[in-house]
């Protein structure tokens, strides 16, 4: 277990867009992600945020999230 600002935010907003929430203060249904490829790798291939989400997420939005996440690893 680690704590909230040791994570990353992924969001929901309320029109259904799913983006990186780098405050962690945005509105909208989360779900966190150890900051390590590794670790959204395994949440792709586990469909850990269609889980979380209740919905499926489209191939773009996982490619966005990755690059979001290779700037945020740099």
């Amino acid at each position: 277990m680690k704590s909230k600002r040791d994570l990353i935010r992924v969001l929901k907003t309320t029109d259904g867009q799913i983006t990186i929430d780098a405050t962690g203060r945005k509105n909208g249904r989360g779900a966190y992600l150890c900051p390590s490829m590794d670790c959204f790798k395994k949440a792709v291939k586990g469909k850990g945020l269609e889980r979380s989400f209740k919905m499926a997420i489209p191939k773009e939005v996982y490619e966005s999230l990755e690059k979001e996440m290779e700037q945020l690893d740099q």
